[in-house]
């Protein structure tokens, strides 16, 4: 009997990439509409949802704590708020399948309640750390268990109230920012986050188009307890991390003119923009305006030779979810890519390093992983097979690499793509790609 790990991509090698499309809504920033939308007071319209795993994950456990949500239906949500005290406890665990950002975010939510939870995941998740939520949480008097390794499940307990804190955290994280701003409504007083490197900033700009002020200084971001949120209509723009993989795609394959409509351009999630910039790559931004408090723009991207680079380290929060396409430009880029400081890859869905660097090898690339990054040698590769290690951003990466392949790819345990990106295959077909699902 077949199983969901054996769903894989088959792609043929060759080809380009015209037209237009519009990729799925900002994982992202769906989570927080969600999130939002269900602890502020009033009725909040969501279009432009993200109908992936992740998200379903998020709403699922929002309705088990007793909010009254409509949808999906063709990326429209209605979600019926019960206001900041309003949740109630759930009858079971609250399983968020393998999306990080529900645990992690649901963890600051879920800290300040007067009723206990336990957040479960499936075994990707179950792996991942979540020490770096939980310790300073518990600092603002949450009580939460973890295993002995600082994972999975999370047995939140019951407290009467949290106390606001100054953070800095060690590494830099949207995660862990997002976490506490959430906890920091439960908290009386002031709660304040420092962040040592510029991160996505949507939690700031969702929290102020419901309401609720969130104060900037540097890059210290404050918010004060106590307040309400206020519900409200949100456009959720097409998110940068799913477009990515077709920028990276035009821009490697001759021949390519393809236009990504209604992309979420946030200041803070640009680095690959702004990396396949300093590459060389031909993407120009029409049409700008905004929807919810997010930039959006269309996105024209032509084939163009690529240069390998030292990526800065700047740029690394700014695109940390985009590097497996990214590792595909630097591999059909003239010269050497290098990326320091990017420690983060591995503990995403995988160890991004370590698989894309047996992928990319595997195809015949040449490839040094270290411990914080990797060095590729561009200058083209053949086919073959190559392991997802489960991560969807890591197959439809190697999807995309097809494009200048010299021989068929074979990616194995494609299913969790549906998780960021569904449909993928079928619009990725659509623009040019020869991909086929097929089932081991």
């Amino acid at each position: 009997m077949s199983t969901a790990s054996d769903l894989g991509f088959q792609v043929r090698p060759g080809g380009r990439l015209r037209g237009r499309l519009r990729v799925p809504g900002d994982k992202s920033i769906s989570h927080r509409a969600v999130m939002l939308g269900a602890i502020a007071d009033g009725v909040t319209r969501i279009s432009g949802f993200l109908e992936g795993a992740d998200n379903l994950a998020t709403l699922g456990a929002f309705r088990a704590m007793g909010v009254p949500i409509e949808g999906p239906e063709v990326g429209r949500v209605r979600i019926a708020g019960v206001g900041l005290r309003g949740l109630r406890a759930p009858r079971s665990d609250l399983d968020l399948g393998n999306s990080g950002t529900s645990m992690r975010l649901l963890a600051g939510l879920l800290a300040g309640q007067r009723f206990a939870t336990t957040l479960v995941g499936d075994p990707s998740l179950s792996k991942r750390p979540m020490r770096r939520v939980t310790e300073p949480l518990e600092r603002m008097g949450a009580r939460i268990e973890t295993t002995d390794p600082g994972t999975a499940p999370l047995q939140i307990a019951p407290v009467a109230g949290l106390r606001p804190i100054s953070y800095a955290p060690p590494v830099a994280s949207a995660q862990v920012k997002s976490c506490l701003l959430l906890a920091g409504l439960y908290a009386k007083g002031e709660t304040c986050v420092t962040e040592p490197t510029l991160t996505r900033d949507h939690t700031e700009r969702m929290l102020a188009a419901f309401g609720h002020p969130v104060r900037r200084a540097g890059s210290r971001i404050c918010i004060t307890g106590g307040g309400r949120l206020s519900a409200c209509r949100l456009d959720i723009p097409g998110d940068i991390s799913s477009a990515a993989f077709f920028l990276v795609g035009a821009s490697i394959a001759p021949g390519s003119d393809l236009t990504l409509e209604h992309v979420g351009v946030n200041p803070t999630r640009i680095g690959v923009l702004n990396i396949l910039h300093a590459m060389g790559a031909d993407i120009r931004l029409t049409n700008p305006r905004n929807a919810g408090g997010e930039p959006v723009a269309d996105v024209r991207v032509r084939s163009a030779p690529l240069q390998g680079i030292v990526i800065p380290r700047d740029q690394v929060p700014l695109a940390i979810d985009e590097f497996p396409a990214l590792f595909i430009a630097a591999a059909c880029a003239r010269g050497e890519t290098l990326l320091t400081g990017a420690e983060e890859l591995r503990v995403k869905e995988s160890d991004r390093i370590r698989v894309m660097a047996e992928g990319l090898a595997a195809l015949g690339v040449a490839v040094e992983p270290r411990a914080d990054g990797i060095r590729i040698r561009g200058g083209g590769y053949g086919g073959g097979r190559v392991d997802s290690g489960g991560d969807h951003r890591v197959a439809m990466a190697f999807a995309i690499a097809a494009l200048r392949a010299g021989a068929p790819i074979k990616v194995r345990d494609c299913a969790h793509v549906n998780t960021s990106f569904p449909g993928f295959a079928a619009l990725a077909a659509g623009v040019g790609l020869g991909i086929e699902e097929r089932r081991a």
